[in-house]
């Protein structure tokens, strides 16, 4: 890929009974988008065209592609990976729609991993009809992890620069407290870390660690793992690496008093505690970024919304900037992997 080339950028369809399909749509009407990257969707073109014809939507016209030698630079590509029919039913869940948006992320990451796309978005899947041999998660990012062979990945949700990256994800709230130990936190950290510096060129990134229990224990009196576990695995981490790594602080406090805005990012212990303030302070389209897979992947940070698909009311905003981010993203991830590669570059780009 040449330096000032446009991006191809992956997306999967996703649930097609959700409101992935619409939000696609809406995304890609906008033919000022082609300027900055060439998209291509893994599905099947009857889809894109119901959902179309359905929502009348004006301004979105496709090309139709086999496979990935069949891309036009100058149009939306819809590369068929789905020959079967398939009843569209909108707000319903269903098996084939399940199978559809297996299949579709399974080629998209393919893809991805093969070099012939330089970013993947990923529309929502429903947890519960995507289980089978072909995927045995709890979402994307797990998923990810194991597709790609890397041995850490964190999940990360923002909106502008309030960046929420989270030690536990999709885990029963019971288990949360057992996954709070030195090494997971270690492991976390620098993914998010190198993520900052590689994905989104903050040479120096400032860390904030949330504690696990209320007001980060009160110094042992409610739980030991901030004095135990969390603290000295901070202070030993800085010591070692020198990282910009502060806490741990109590979650609603330091939410509540606006502390957010003076990190680079902030590392929850577990799922709600980091995305309740991150979707309550945050604006409405926020990206979920996955840090630590070799190439870019986003998605917006809303699920299948069932309850208003089909409706041509669903709001494409997240999923608009989960597509500039990833083509954003992609270009500092090679802007840095060259400057890594040659220290001079890498001088310049740190000094700018």
């Amino acid at each position: 890929m040449q330096p000032n080339s446009k991006p191809i950028i992956g997306v999967s369809i996703g649930d097609v009974n959700g409101i992935g399909p619409e939000v696609i749509i809406k995304t890609f009407a906008d033919p000022r988008i082609l300027d900055m990257c060439t998209p291509v969707i893994f599905a099947n073109p009857k889809i894109i065209n119901f959902y179309k014809k359905s929502l009348d939507i004006q301004g979105f016209s496709f090309n139709t592609a086999q496979d990935l030698t069949q891309l036009n630079p100058k149009q939306v590509n819809v590369c068929t990976i789905w020959q079967d029919e398939i009843s569209i039913q909108p707000g319903v869940l269903t098996d084939d729609a399940g199978r559809l948006a297996v299949a579709s992320l399974v080629n998209a990451a393919q893809a991805l991993k093969d070099g012939h796309i330089q970013g993947l978005v990923t529309a929502p899947i429903h947890k519960t009809n995507v289980q089978g041999p072909d995927f045995k998660h709890t979402g994307h990012t797990p998923f990810l992890k194991e597709f790609f062979g890397v041995k850490e990945v964190a999940m990360m949700l923002y909106s502008n620069n309030f960046r929420v990256a989270l030690l536990s994800e999709h885990i029963p709230i019971a288990q949360a407290a057992a996954a709070v130990t030195g090494e997971n936190i270690t492991r976390k950290l620098a993914v998010v870390h190198r993520s900052l510096v590689r994905d989104f060129g903050i040479d120096k990134p400032k860390i904030a660690v949330l504690g696990l229990n209320p007001h980060a224990g009160d110094g042992g009196l409610i739980g030991q793992e901030e004095k135990e576990i969390i603290k000295p695995t901070l202070d030993k981490l800085k010591k070692e690496k020198g990282w910009l790594l502060f806490g741990p602080y109590s979650a609603d406090g330091f939410f509540a008093h606006g502390h957010h805005t003076q990190f680079d990012a902030v590392l929850a212990m577990y799922h709600d505690q980091g995305l309740i303030p991150l979707k309550s302070l945050g604006t409405e389209d926020g990206v979920n970024f996955t840090c630590g897979l070799p190439s870019v992947r986003t998605s917006p940070d809303h699920g299948t919304a069932f309850d208003i698909a089909g409706k041509n009311i669903a709001d494409e905003q997240s999923f608009r900037n989960a597509v500039f981010e990833a083509i954003d993203i992609s270009k500092r991830q090679r802007a840095y992997d060259e400057a890594t590669a040659n220290p001079l570059k890498r001088q310049k780009l740190s000094k700018e």
